[in-house]
């Protein structure tokens, strides 16, 4: 779970080839500089970390933590590692197609597919009790720590006091740092268990300490919530925090789609609801050509890599997706996951475009806001702010409005 990092890249590899969980990749691939980075003590008046432990401390006592919790933080030193991964930033973009290849191996299909099946009856019960279906879990299981193969090598109660003590996001940190604490105090981790990614995310599902308080679930009986070791446990706490997000029990979540010339594009994009029986109308055709019901089911028409690359309908389920990371690359390919292991075939790629580098997407942004397109802070990456803000200026100009950037556009861009 990214609540409080939105990580978009992965590591490639020759097929056949083992997929990376996202905790790995995050330390792999990303770009991060691998020095040394001090924090940012402005807020802090000189008060050094172990006399700011200290206060901690003495805050814990007041929260009514006993001095055996509180007593791990004795020691602790600031990890340079983890400012360095907070402050750095993603050097690589892929496109969704990439990024899809590099997240889900054949591998890793198989064996969630495998744990599917290995753990069927505790799925079946889980979705019976939460109303998520087992390939939605399968899918979060898997991309976030390749089923509970990686869940990360930091020590979460240092990589929450570095992250608390300094400045950039110190208050968020901080209830997490005494949220990690509670969970010691009521025995559901042993300080040697907690451990995970670098800010603090912890277990099978990557759950931050405060949502593991507050969705953390005992589905094993045995007394303790345990999301390290416990796949039941792990797995139902992924199911009660998704249905707290609002997933709705039997509706689908996303479908493959083949789309005909006569689509409204300015119409596409994630959120943008219509009625299938809209698109049915407007020439969206179900993979392999059937008709979409003619029903008033909410559909978004989502064109990752624009109107001829991969096409589908996402539905409300799919915005679950994006609250679990709000990352388009990562939710789009989490849905995508989950329905492969629910059988359905590889996706259709099309043709699309040539994704545009970062260095020609920051000058497509740049551009776009100088002409009065709102694409929103130029940074060399495709959100959804600058599909609107492309989409706004391809209707202008008289291209497709599928919000795709390509280098037809920046042509354009270049002669206003």
């Amino acid at each position: 779970m990214r609540n409080l990092s939105i990580l978009k890249a992965t590591r490639g590899g020759r097929a056949p080839r083992r997929a990376l969980p996202l905790a790995l990749l995050i330390c792999l691939s990303l770009g991060f500089s691998a020095g040394e980075s001090a924090a940012d003590t402005s807020c802090r008046q000189g008060q050094r970390f172990d006399a700011w432990l200290t206060d901690v401390a003495a805050e814990g006592a007041r929260k009514g933590l006993t001095r055996r919790s509180l007593s791990q933080l004795r020691g602790l030193s600031l990890d340079s590692k983890v400012l360095a991964r907070d402050r750095g930033q993603p050097s690589l973009s892929l496109s969704f197609t990439d990024f899809a290849d590099r997240l889900i191996s054949q591998n890793r299909l198989s064996r969630g597919r495998a744990m599917l099946d290995r753990y069927a009856s505790t799925f079946a019960a889980i979705e019976r009790n939460f109303g998520v279906q087992g390939p939605v879990l399968a899918a979060f299981w898997g991309l976030e720590t390749d089923f509970g193969g990686y869940m990360g090598e930091f020590s979460s109660l240092r990589s929450l006091a570095t992250l608390a003590y300094d400045c950039r996001r110190s208050e968020l940190f901080r209830e997490e740092l005494f949220a990690a604490l509670v969970l010691l105090e009521r025995g559901d981790l042993t300080p040697e268990e907690m451990r995970g990614a670098w800010a603090g995310e912890i277990g099978q599902v990557q759950f931050t300490p405060s949502n593991y308080l507050k969705f953390g679930v005992d589905y094993d009986g045995d007394g303790r919530r345990d999301l390290v070791k416990s796949v039941p446990d792990a797995l139902a706490s992924a199911a009660k925090f998704l249905r707290h997000l609002g997933w709705r029990a039997n509706e689908p979540w996303l479908e493959e789609v083949e789309v005909g010339p006569n689509v409204p594009w300015d119409e596409a994009g994630r959120g943008r609801y219509r009625s299938r029986a809209d698109w049915a109308r407007d020439g969206v055709r179900r993979r392999g050509g059937d008709r979409l019901p003619a029903d008033r089911v909410d559909a978004a028409l989502v064109l990752p890599m624009g109107r001829d690359g991969p096409a589908f309908l996402a539905y409300r389920n799919f915005d679950i997706f994006w609250e679990w990371n709000n990352s388009s690359n990562y939710s789009l390919a989490a849905a995508y996951f989950a329905t492969r292991l629910a059988g359905a075939p590889p996706m259709r790629r099309g043709n699309p475009a040539a994704m545009l580098s970062s260095k020609e997407l920051l000058e497509v942004q740049t551009r776009l806001n100088r002409l009065g397109y709102d694409a929103g802070p130029p940074d060399g990456r495709l959100g959804q702010k600058t599909r609107a803000g492309v989409r706004a200026a391809q209707l202008a100009i008289g291209l497709p409005a599928d919000g795709y950037p390509t280098r037809a556009l920046l042509e354009r861009l270049r002669r206003q």
